[in-house]
C-alpha cells in the first residue's frame, strides 16, 4: 500500500489585517520554512504599547519542524519580531536574507543583548535546500536595497512569494527585478503566488525613485538656509539621492536621530550607501560650518513624538534648532494611522516659519510599492494557477484579488485569507485548509503579553476621566462610618471642594445604610462605594473617572 504524500500548508501568521507584522509559515511534512517576522506599531486604541508582533504560537508549538528563516527585506514590519521570536525558540535556527538586511538584523538582535543566531547570506540566483523545501531567490525593487523574492518548491507542488515590490526600471544602485528568473520560474510552474498588494487600489504604475532626486537637488541648491530632511532611516536610496544631492551642490551632510545614524553607518561599512568620509560632519560641529552649507539627515518621517524632527521642532535637540531661514523636506508619506502625528509636527515647523516640503506639494517622496499595472504585470509573467494576495489591509486585498480576475484567474482559484487561515496544496491543487491560533501580542515596557481589552480599558478610562480613589473608614462592631477622603488625579474638579464634600456626605450616607444591613462585607462596601460615588458624579459633572474604592475597618 502506497503511502499518502503530505500536503504543503500555506499559512499566514500575520500581515493580512494591515500594513504590518508580516509572517507566513509553508509546513510540508516534518519540515517548515517561515518567511518574514515583522511588527506593527500601535494606534490609538492601544494606549501605553510599544509594539504589536504577530502571535508566532504555532511555530512555537512546530519548532523541530523548523528548518530556517527568510527574511525578504530589511523593513521593520518583517524583521521587527525577529528577537522576540529568536528568544522564545529553544534552538538556533538559521536566518536566510541579502547582506544588508543580515546587517540591519545584526544591529536589531544586538539592542536586545542577543548572540548573533546562524546568519547565512543570499542573493539574487541563490539557491538553496531546506528539507523537503528547495529555495530560489530572485532580486526585486524596493524602498530599501537587496529586497529579494522566493520560489518554492515541495513535492506538493511549488509557490512564489513576491516580497514587497515595485517595477522600478530606474532603481537607484541599478538592481532591477530579475524579470528573467520570474520567466524561467513561471516556465517551471507556479502553482500559488503570493503577492504584495499595497497599492492594489492605486491605477497607473508608481514613479521611479529615481524621479525623486532632481526634486530634492532643486530645493537643497535653491534654499537659503540648513535643509532638513525626514525620511525613514531604512530607506538608503532616498538617503543616497539626498547625500548625492548635497554633495553636488557643495554641502555637508549631518545625520541625526538613533535609527538614522545606526543604519547609515550600516550601510556605508556595507557599501549599500557611497559618500565620501569628508562629506559627513558631527552634529556637535555644525555651529562652525555656513548655514547654506548644511543638510540635516534626520528620523520623524511619521511624526514620532521623540524622534530628531520633532525634537528639533519644539525646540528640544540637544544640538540643532531649527529657524525661520531654514528648509524642512519630508521625505514620506504617513503610514495609516500617523497623520496626525505628522500633522502636528508640520503645524510645529509653520509656526517656526520655515519652508516645508511634502508629498502634497512637491515630488519629494515616492512609494516602494508597485500600483496596479505593476501587479498586473507580476500576474502576466508568473502566470500563476493560484492566487492569494498578501500584505495589506481586507480593502488592498480585495483589490488586488480584482486586478487577477482581471488577468483570467477563476474566482475559486483565488484566496482572500486572514490571519490564522491556512491554504494547503496536494498535487499542485489548492484548498482551504484547517485555520490555526492567531492573533497578536502587544511589547509593553519590558512584558510581552496576550491582548487583554480589560488593561486596554482600563488605561481608556484613565486617559479619558482621570482617577479618584475614595477611602471609607467603618469603626466597631456597629459598623459605623467614619473619615470618607476623596482624591483624584486628572480630574477637572480637584479644586471644587463644595461638590467633593458634598460627595463625602453621598458616600458616608449611602456606605452607612449598607453597612449595618447584615452580612455586609467588605466587597459589598467598596461596590457600594464605588457605585455611589460613580452615579453621584455622573449626574453633577457629566464625567466618569476610574473609581478604586478602599474600605478600612478599625
Amino acid at each position: 500500500m502506497t503511502r499518502k504524500q503530505p500536503s504543503l500548508k500555506i499559512i499566514p501568521l500575520g500581515g493580512l489585517d494591515g500594513i504590518g507584522k508580516n509572517m507566513t509559515a509553508f509546513e510540508y511534512g516534518d519540515d517548515m520554512v517561515l518567511v518574514d517576522a515583522g511588527l506593527m506599531f500601535p494606534d490609538d486604541q492601544q494606549p501605553g504599547v510599544d509594539l504589536v508582533l504577530p502571535d508566532y504560537t504555532y511555530v512555537l508549538e512546530h519548532e523541530e519542524k523548523l528548518r530556517g528563516i527568510i527574511i525578504t527585506h530589511g523593513h521593520e514590519d518583517h524583521v521587527g519580531a525577529l528577537p522576540y521570536l529568536l528568544m522564545d525558540l529553544e534552538h538556533k535556527v538559521p536566518i536566510y536574507s541579502s547582506r544588508l538586511t543580515l546587517g540591519l538584523i545584526e544591529g536589531k538582535l544586538a539592542e536586545h543583548k542577543l548572540n548573533a543566531p546562524k546568519f547565512r547570506e543570499v542573493k539574487d540566483g541563490s539557491h538553496l535546500n531546506l528539507g523537503t523545501f528547495s529555495v530560489d531567490f530572485f532580486s526585486m525593487t524596493h524602498s530599501i536595497p537587496a529586497a529579494l523574492g522566493v520560489y518554492m518548491r515541495t513535492p506538493a507542488g511549488s509557490v512564489m512569494h513576491t516580497g514587497d515590490f515595485k517595477l522600478d526600471q530606474t532603481p537607484i544602485d541599478g538592481v532591477t527585478p530579475n524579470y528573467q528568473a520570474i520567466s524561467r520560474f513561471a516556465t517551471l510552474g507556479i502553482d500559488l503566488l503570493l503577492s504584495d498588494s499595497t497599492n492594489a487600489a492605486l491605477p497607473g504604475f508608481t514613479p521611479s525613485e529615481a524621479a525623486v532626486g532632481p526634486q530634492l537637488r532643486h530645493i537643497i541648491k535653491n534654499a537659503t538656509g540648513r535643509v532638513f530632511v525626514a525620511s525613514f532611516a531604512s530607506h538608503i536610496h532616498r538617503l543616497q539621492q539626498v547625500c548625492d544631492a548635497s554633495v553636488a551642490v557643495g554641502r555637508k551632510v549631518v545625520v541625526t536621530g538613533r535609527s538614522m545614524v545606526t543604519n547609515t553607518k550600516i550601510a556605508r561599512d556595507l557599501g549599500y550607501l557611497r559618500i565620501d568620509e569628508s562629506d559627513i560632519v558631527d552634529a556637535y560641529e555644525v555651529d562652525d560650518i555656513p548655514d547654506d552649507k548644511i543638510v540635516v539627515l534626520c528620523t520623524g518621517s511619521q511624526g514620532e513624538p521623540l524622534s530628531a524632527l520633532a525634537r528639533m521642532a519644539n525646540g528640544e535637540h540637544k544640538s540643532l534648532t531649527i529657524t525661520a531661514d531654514d528648509t524642512v523636506i519630508i521625505s514620506a508619506t504617513p503610514v495609516p494611522g500617523n497623520e496626525k502625528s505628522v500633522a502636528a509636527i508640520v503645524n510645529a515647523l509653520s509656526k517656526i516659519g520655515c519652508a516645508i516640503y511634502d508629498k502634497s506639494n512637491s515630488l519629494v517622496h515616492v512609494s516602494g510599492h508597485g500600483s496596479q499595472e505593476e501587479l498586473k504585470l507580476m500576474l502576466a509573467m508568473t502566470k500563476p494557477a493560484y492566487f492569494m494576495p498578501v500584505h495589506g489591509e481586507a480593502m488592498h486585498l480585495r483589490a488586488h484579488a480584482r486586478l487577477a480576475r482581471k488577468m483570467g484567474i477563476p474566482r475559486k482559484h483565488i484566496f482572500i485569507a486572514e490571519n490564522g487561515d491556512s491554504l494547503e496544496m496536494s498535487g499542485g491543487k489548492v484548498s482551504w485548509g484547517e485555520s490555526v491560533d492567531s492573533g497578536v501580542v502587544y511589547v509593553d515596557g519590558l512584558s510581552v503579553t496576550d491582548a487583554d481589552p480589560v488593561v486596554f480599558r482600563d488605561r481608556q478610562r484613565l486617559a479619558n476621566g482621570g482617577l479618584i480613589t475614595c477611602v471609607v473608614t467603618i469603626h466597631g462592631r456597629h459598623k459605623k462610618v467614619g473619615d470618607v477622603v476623596i482624591s483624584g488625579k486628572g480630574i477637572s474638579f480637584s479644586d471644587d471642594e463644595e461638590l467633593l464634600a458634598e460627595a463625602q456626605n453621598n458616600v458616608r450616607e449611602q456606605v452607612g445604610k449598607a453597612a449595618v444591613m447584615e452580612g455586609a462585607s467588605v466587597e459589598s462596601l467598596q461596590r457600594t462605594t464605588r457605585n455611589t460615588l460613580s452615579n453621584f458624579l455622573w449626574n453633577k459633572t457629566r464625567t466618569r473617572p476610574m473609581i478604586i474604592p478602599v474600605v478600612v475597618e478599625v
